[in-house]
């Protein structure tokens, strides 16, 4: 299998959600997942501020940086600026509908055009030593799946992709919205493991639904390489506790709460010392005890005292103090 472990769990890459403050929480419940960056545009990386685009904590790794872009060159810049970053991934993002990436002929209308693709694809491996990978769909608007997610795969392949992940629905393009493209056209698994049959030696990873690891634990079984969480680890991110004995066959522990909040208090209070906002962390904790007694207040204090402007990393700890861990056990993934 090409330069890319052969077994991955993944956090998807998701835009105004998986900043370097979520990825450093995700981090503090997952020691083995890959993380993802949101998709950040080849333009902004070679022009903008890219210590501010770019820089994360030491603690995130494994961690991928995903561009958007349909330009070789400027992707190729765009890797080789990441890599320079300290990434361990390069994921082109082929894959996102809305009306910002299709109006710069990126995203899943890059579905359309594999050879354009492939053209990236070999740029960004020419430029960056690290893996460069493709997340795409099985298809867009009238697209028949069979030919169009094989004609992508063989191209970004023969140009050098270490590894493929898809996500298991089409995307359309005119009609629907980002947030409907997510829901409404149908899943078709089926799809993505056929593709897996067909590339034996070829890394695929599966995205797109998934909200159980028992239902990843099934898709490995089927066959695909990864599996890939979205909305479901972000929205119940304790979910990502049982990552690493579930699907790593680590020794499962109970996470220490106490000293993952210290953690987070401690991360949090250098972010506000340099003039951040304790805001920009606890958004992303907000579902972190899902389904506990307690749950309601620790939402309550992070969604509105935690907002305040001279809120202080030591809310966290009182936060915690509403959870009531000794009267109920923790729902299993």
């Amino acid at each position: 299998m090409r330069n890319y472990p052969n077994h991955r769990f993944a956090v998807a890459p998701m835009i105004d959600w998986t900043d370097r403050h979520c990825r450093f929480f995700h981090r503090q419940l997952t020691r083995r997942a890959l993380l993802y960056t949101e998709m950040i545009v080849t333009d902004a990386i070679i022009h903008g501020d890219c210590d501010r685009l770019l820089g994360f904590d030491d603690a995130e790794h494994p961690v991928a940086l995903q561009l958007g872009g349909s330009n070789p060159q400027k992707l190729a810049e765009a890797a080789r600026i990441g890599e320079e970053f300290g990434y361990d991934e390069i994921n082109l993002n082929v894959g996102c509908p809305s009306d910002r990436v299709q109006s710069g002929t990126f995203g899943a209308c890059l579905m359309k055009t594999p050879q354009l693709v492939a053209e990236c694809v070999a740029a960004m491996k020419a430029a960056a030593r690290i893996p460069v990978t493709v997340k795409c769909r099985i298809g867009v608007d009238e697209q028949d799946p069979e030919p169009a997610l094989d004609e992508l795969a063989n191209a970004v392949l023969d140009a050098g992709a270490d590894a493929l992940w898809v996500h298991a629905r089409k995307a359309w393009l005119q009609g629907l919205s980002p947030k409907e493209n997510r829901e409404i056209p149908p899943l078709d698994y089926a799809r993505v493991y056929r593709l897996k049959a067909r590339l034996e030696d070829v890394f695929v990873g599966i995205n797109g639904g998934i909200a159980t690891l028992e239902e990843a634990r099934g898709h490995f079984a089927a066959g695909v390489n990864g599996v890939m969480f979205g909305r479901a680890a972000y929205q119940n991110p304790g979910l990502l506790t049982e990552v690493d004995g579930a699907l790593y066959g680590q020794p499962q522990r109970d996470p220490n709460w106490n000293e993952i909040i210290d953690e987070m208090i401690r991360y949090a209070a250098e972010h506000t010392q340099r003039g951040g906002r304790l805001v920009h962390i606890t958004r992303h904790m907000v579902g972190l005890f899902h389904g506990l007694p307690g749950a309601r207040r620790w939402r309550q204090i992070l969604s509105a005292d935690a907002t305040r402007a001279d809120a202080k990393p030591e809310l966290l700890r009182e936060a915690l103090a509403q959870v009531r861990f000794d009267e109920v056990e923790v729902p299993a993934a």
